[in-house]
């Protein structure tokens, strides 16, 4: 198949530079506030855990785990798990991150649908995801030799990769939802004060430029194969 600057132009540098911007937002915006006290001086365990029984929600674990950036909430066994910068620090930072993964067991607790898709969508993508690249590839290999069996083939490929979009793609309103629910309650819940609320914010909206580098990096990377098969090129 050889080298394509096709796929050069259209999908590596587009998501290269994205994902580099995002990732080095992400880093240096937490950074920034993770010196950064509140006058609270809550941890981010502390601010979870107030966030969630506020809103009535008491059936949820919080536990740390190890890593950085790490941190995750797992409807399946509805348990908090935060990464150790988070878990046990008292920053801006800890509290932004921590409050949205409590956003994200608010949205469970409230059978938010967005969550609820995402959700199903993952034994699907897992399969899809491993199986969307061999099967496109096989099918660009018969499209050389036999182009009336390779498009067939590629069309399955595209609609596998399809679902790997389709759940980055959901993912965006999950992410945003649950970093606003965390904005709003982080100050009504007295965790934060309005102007330390608008240093978390930040850290929250890097955060969602890596979701939405990868999502775009997905679709890009489906119309580039999509483009590649000619069911993008004008009849």
């Amino acid at each position: 198949m050889g080298f394509d600057m096709n796929y050069m132009l259209m999908v590596m540098l587009p998501g290269m530079v994205l994902s580099g911007l995002a990732s080095m937002m992400v880093k240096s915006t937490f950074k920034k506030y993770e010196s950064v006290g509140t006058a609270n001086n809550l941890t981010g365990a502390e601010a979870a855990r107030i966030m969630l029984e506020r809103a009535g929600v008491t059936d949820c674990t919080i536990e740390p785990i190890s890593g950085r950036l790490s941190d995750h909430y797992d409807p399946r066994d509805k348990t908090l798990r935060l990464s150790e910068p988070v878990y046990n620090a008292r920053s801006i930072s800890a509290i932004g991150v921590a409050c949205h993964e409590a956003g994200h067991a608010l949205q469970h607790a409230t059978g938010y649908k967005f969550l609820k898709m995402r959700s199903q969508l993952v034994p699907v993508t897992n399969m899809s995801s491993k199986m969307a690249m061999p099967v496109i590839m096989a099918g660009m290999v018969l499209m050389s030799l036999a182009p009336a069996l390779g498009m067939p083939v590629i069309i399955v490929g595209c609609l596998l990769f399809g679902a790997a979009v389709l759940f980055s793609v959901v993912t965006l309103p999950v992410e945003w939802d649950a970093s606003a629910r965390a904005k709003t309650a982080m100050v009504n819940a007295g965790i934060v004060s309005e102007q330390e609320m608008r240093g978390a914010g930040n850290v929250l909206n890097a955060a969602f430029l890596t979701y939405l580098a990868a999502a775009i990096a997905s679709i890009l990377t489906l119309l580039y194969y999509l483009h590649r098969a000619g069911l993008l090129r004008r009849r």
